[in-house]
């Protein structure tokens, strides 16, 4: 693999922030990453992985190896009459991976149409959308110990998935790299379709017919329509998390604003983060080249040539008012670099 020097990493963050790091490699094969731990730079330089580079904010150099992780492969490793179980390398492009089961008539994932990033993330994160998230077709991941180099399967449970959360932002945070994801898909799926414009556009783009190719391709157009698209409009999609509060704080609110939109949840009632943002005056803010997507509160912008600290002080005005005005604390889903 070939090292790099002060590399702008510009063309591998999804916001487009002209951050470098002190050196950059790109990894193609697992072999390649065993023999990275070798090269004397790793001996003497902390260590980072980048995969779709669209859930993270640079805001200053990044010392130390920044290491982008492109290992592809899709194989099918078993298969009967009623489902399949697919492994992915952790270096494809999720999207891609949807539209290749879609394309298969394989389906569970299909809610997931166009969300950014790699498979390597997605368990990281347990990304969801639209109903579904990852744990629902999960199996199991195969990762590499960074301080060990030994390699572990972690299953469903093992991976202790929660709401944008999993044992890999937890426990074990920053101690492993995903090297594959195993996930189960159905071949004669029952489509989930309550969530968002799904069924309408269904019924008007599709004649009422419900297949995956068509709620992937409602997702899409809903996503399309929604949120910029990062190679136009410099984003990484949803910056905070949806707020989980106890049901006495949300009765208290829904008292002062009883059109509150709100969902239950297993360990409280989930707020939209968006609806909470847009109350406090952010949607359509902009100050220069940085601010807040006119169509989408919960999605910040770098309209040419932010920087990533004039970004995250826009974040923390926005969790600041929002907690001024809801005494609710909103919670950053992009990761700081």
């Amino acid at each position: 693999m070939t090292i790099l020097e002060n590399q702008s990493l510009k063309p591998y963050n999804t916001f487009h922030i002209d951050e470098s790091a002190t050196f950059f490699g790109t990894i193609h094969t697992e072999q390649e990453l065993l023999e990275l731990f070798n090269h004397p730079i790793v001996q003497t330089e902390p260590i980072s992985f980048i995969g779709g580079g669209s859930n993270i904010l640079l805001t200053k150099k990044k010392e130390g190896l920044v290491v982008c992780n492109r290992i592809k492969g899709i194989s099918i490793v078993e298969e009967n009459d009623e489902d399949v179980i697919v492994e992915f390398m952790s270096g494809e492009s999720w999207h891609d991976c949807v539209l290749w089961a879609v394309d298969r008539g394989f389906g569970g994932i299909e809610n997931l149409s166009l969300i950014p990033g790699t498979m390597g993330a997605a368990p990281i994160q347990n990304i969801g959308a639209y109903g579904v998230e990852i744990k629902d077709v999960f199996v199991s991941c195969e990762a590499l110990h960074l301080s060990t180099k030994t390699k572990n399967t972690f299953g469903l449970d093992e991976c202790q998935f929660g709401y944008r959360d999993s044992i890999f932002k937890r426990n074990h945070k920053d101690q492993y790299f995903i090297l594959s994801v195993r996930l189960k898909f159905s071949k004669h799926p029952k489509c989930s379709i309550e969530y968002g414009d799904i069924q309408k556009i269904i019924e008007q783009d599709y004649n009422h017919e419900v297949t995956i190719k068509n709620v992937s391709n409602a997702v899409i157009q809903i996503r399309s329509s929604k949120l910029p698209d990062p190679a136009v409009i410099g984003n990484a999609g949803s910056f905070f998390k949806n707020p989980v509060v106890e049901h006495s704080i949300y009765e208290h609110l829904a008292i002062s604003y009883p059109s509150m939109p709100h969902f239950e949840s297993s360990n409280g009632v989930k707020i939209p983060a968006a609806w909470l943002i847009e109350q406090c005056g952010w949607k359509g803010y902009r100050n220069g080249d940085f601010g807040v997507h006119e169509r989408q509160a919960l999605v910040l912008v770098n309209y040419a040539e932010a920087t990533g600290q004039e970004l995250f002080a826009l974040s923390s005005d926005i969790i600041t008012s929002v907690q001024q005005r809801f005494n609710i604390l909103l919670e950053r889903e992009v990761n700081i670099w």
